[in-house]
Parts: C-alpha cells; sequence; structure tokens
C-alpha cells in the first residue's frame, strides 16, 4: 500500500494536488489540523477535508473534478414553473449554524460533518469565508439549504439537504445566478453525483481546475456582503 504524507498540526503545507492517490481517488494527505489558516490554504490548492469521527484528518483532490460554471445551470420546464410561482425565498448567512447541523443530520448514509468539522467551519463563517444559502418556504418554515466556502472569485460547495421537494434546486439555481452577477469563475462541486449533473454540472481535469483556482481565488469579485436576500425574476 502506498504510504501517504502525514502533516504535522504546526507544519502548514500541503504535497502537490496532482500527488493524489488514483486509488482511493484523489486521497492527498493524512493529519494536520482544521486551522482557518490550514483551510484556506486547502481550498486554495484545490484539496478539502473529509473523513469520519473514527479516522484521522483525511485530504483529498479528486479527478477529474465535478464543477458548475455560474449561470449555466440548467432549469428544465417543471423548475421554471417552481420558480416563477415564487414558492420559495432565498437568503444567505442568516443561519449558518443552523444550516451546517442540518447538512450532517440530513444524511442516511452518515455524515462527514462532525462536530470538529462544524467548529472549523462556524469560525471560517465568523471570518467571513463560509457562507450558509437558505432556502424558506411560504410558511417561513426552511425547506433545505447549503454551506460552503468562498475565495475570490471561486465558490466551493460544501453540503446541501433539501427538506422539501425542489427545494435544492431551487437554491441551485438562484446561487448560480447570483455567481455569476458577482463576476465568480466557478462552484466547485468536489465529486459528480446525478443530481449535479441534471442541473447542469460537468467535470474537468484536475489540472484545468487548478488552473482556474489559481487565477479565481485572488481575483476579487463583484460584491462581498452575502447577508440579503435574492429574488427570482419573472
Amino acid at each position: 500500500m502506498t504510504s501517504l504524507p502525514w502533516i504535522e498540526p504546526d507544519k502548514l503545507w500541503f504535497p502537490p494536488a496532482d500527488e493524489a492517490l488514483d486509488d482511493p481517488d484523489g486521497l492527498l494527505a493524512v493529519g494536520g489540523d482544521l486551522s482557518p489558516e490550514r483551510l484556506q490554504l486547502a481550498y486554495r490548492n484545490g484539496i478539502f477535508p473529509w473523513f469520519s469521527d473514527d479516522q484521522p484528518i483525511l485530504w483529498w483532490s479528486p479527478d477529474p473534478r465535478c464543477i458548475l460554471i455560474p449561470g449555466q445551470v440548467h432549469v428544465s420546464r417543471s423548475l421554471r414553473r417552481t420558480l416563477n410561482q415564487r414558492r420559495f425565498r432565498i437568503t444567505a448567512d442568516q443561519c449558518f449554524g443552523r444550516i451546517i447541523r442540518l447538512c450532517a443530520s440530513n444524511r442516511s448514509e452518515g455524515t462527514w460533518i462532525t462536530d470538529e468539522m462544524i467548529d472549523a467551519y462556524s469560525e471560517l463563517h465568523r471570518l467571513g469565508i463560509a457562507h450558509s444559502i437558505e432556502v424558506w418556504n411560504q410558511n417561513g418554515d426552511l425547506a433545505g439549504g447549503m454551506y460552503g466556502v468562498a475565495l475570490g472569485r471561486c465558490f466551493f460547495g460544501e453540503s446541501m439537504f433539501s427538506l422539501q421537494t425542489n427545494a435544492s434546486k431551487v437554491l441551485m439555481v438562484h446561487l448560480s445566478h447570483q455567481l455569476q452577477q458577482w463576476g465568480y469563475e466557478l462552484m466547485d462541486c468536489q465529486v459528480e453525483s446525478s443530481h449535479l449533473l441534471s442541473m447542469g454540472a460537468t467535470t474537468i481535469s484536475r489540472s484545468e481546475f487548478l488552473s482556474i483556482l489559481k487565477a479565481g481565488v485572488d481575483a476579487q469579485p463583484k460584491a462581498l456582503n452575502w447577508d440579503f436576500t435574492w429574488q427570482w425574476p419573472r
């Protein structure tokens, strides 16, 4: 078995992402910590943490990478009808703690969003780096949500949940169009799924992904304030 680089908590570094294993796809390194500095360094280099409670911190950079180009989300006719009915209201950064905990609890296959991860991303949120997106129904109840990390003109989606039919799709449409308006270059979806592909996501090589990141993470977006409500134009 190929040995993986071990990262000491007091050493702020990562091996190059292209040294990740093919099997399991993208596993790059073990160890380190979840400090804001390390997490930002990871995302800037196309790396993210993914591990369970009984494992050390594992760092990943899969190849290929699933992304969604802002503004290129696919809107089916049925979804457009839902959007035009304005059954949902979309907000950002209204209840980050609630969103990340619901992302953790609404996964039938178990979760990698451990208490350690919740604490780490909550700190990133306090620093204005991690954000939540909320979907509210007409009764004012939470219908879905997502959280992720924004660096420069790149948004890294971490996890999403849906408590009501079409809530996650409505969220993806709004987020995609808002990121486009802000001049974002990509939304990282990490690993492909049938749901993401049906919404217009695609896969690109790790090298292409890293090339986009190199230019995008230091570029200034057109807006920095995520604390507002989005509306879908009729």
